[in-house]
């Protein structure tokens, strides 16, 4: 069973100098809900979940569980370059009532192929809440090779993929590999229907960030079947989705939901503030989006 179908907002955390701002971030799940998202990933990449502090994380974990209550699921970022801290995290997830964790590659110390299968199992061992491995090498300096996706695809509680290494040859081999023992999810934005029309169920987005109802609706022609619809609205807002990836990612999201009112322009270093955004709230102003 997937945990979601259609699309999962990758959500900001909206920051201030004084830290997590719970008001705007309760108010923002709420209207990722009623805006018709699938699901919610908190505490992930555009979540700055790096530099989030511990409990910082964990809080914002257990609120946004909260916040939802049940109406859509829930994925807890509970990645580390630690396997110990890995496991720390996602047992915490899977104690808040989170309803899977997506755990990233080890970053910086990195490790071998079977490295990767003990440390995935190892925190896929440590609860009964399903993980998504999340496949980012552009950011991390470690791919997951398909050989390993098939490897893993045999635990029980490793359930899903964030596929955001961008080689769709590969994100092939992996697919007539595991066949329908994991989830496939997009992770990049201008691959969702390329990545769907190999079997994935949806994608874990930011762009769903400034237009939810507009992502949502590209993933559901997907998944009716109606590709061409899916590609129209992937080209229409290919130039926007370049925009929000124009710098490190959440430096341009985080500029857009800022004009939106949807939090301050603030971010962690060593991200600070866009340096132009003109074209970006140029592309949203094309792409339909009011601010």
């Amino acid at each position: 069973m997937a945990i979601f179908e259609g699309i999962c907002t990758a959500l900001i955390t909206p920051l201030t100098e004084r830290g997590v701002d719970y008001e705007k971030l309760g108010k923002l799940i709420d209207w990722q809900i009623e805006q018709g998202v699938d699901a919610i990933c908190i505490c992930g990449t555009t979540g700055e979940a790096s530099t989030l502090s511990d409990k910082e994380h964990k809080d914002t974990i257990a609120f946004a569980v909260d916040r939802a209550a049940r109406r859509i699921p829930i994925i807890a970022g509970t990645g580390a370059n630690e396997t110990a801290y890995a496991i720390e995290l996602t047992r915490f997830a899977a104690e808040a009532g989170a309803d899977a964790g997506l755990v990233v590659t080890p970053y910086y110390n990195k490790t071998t192929q079977k490295g990767l299968v003990r440390h995935y199992s190892e925190v896929a061992d440590c609860s009964d809440m399903p993980i998504i491995l999340y496949n980012v090498p552009g950011r991390t300096g470690l791919n997951i090779e398909p050989a390993t996706y098939l490897a893993l695809s045999k635990h029980g509680n490793i359930a899903a993929i964030k596929e955001a290494g961008g080689n769709v040859s590969k994100i092939a081999e992996t697919m007539a590999l595991i066949g329908d023992s994991m989830t496939l999810y997009s992770g990049n934005d201008d691959q969702i229907v390329p990545l769907m029309a190999l079997g994935a169920k949806g994608c874990i987005s930011v762009l769903s960030n400034v237009m939810p109802a507009g992502a949502h609706e590209l993933t559901r022609r997907a998944l009716a079947g109606d590709f061409a619809g899916a590609l129209e609205l992937q080209l229409r807002w290919l130039p926007l989705i370049n925009a929000l990836f124009s710098e490190v990612n959440p430096i341009p999201v985080k500029a857009a939901m800022a004009a939106m009112g949807w939090c301050e322009n603030f971010l962690r270093g060593p991200l600070y503030p866009m340096e132009d955004a003109t074209r970006l709230l140029a592309e949203m102003r094309a792409a339909g989006i009011d601010f």
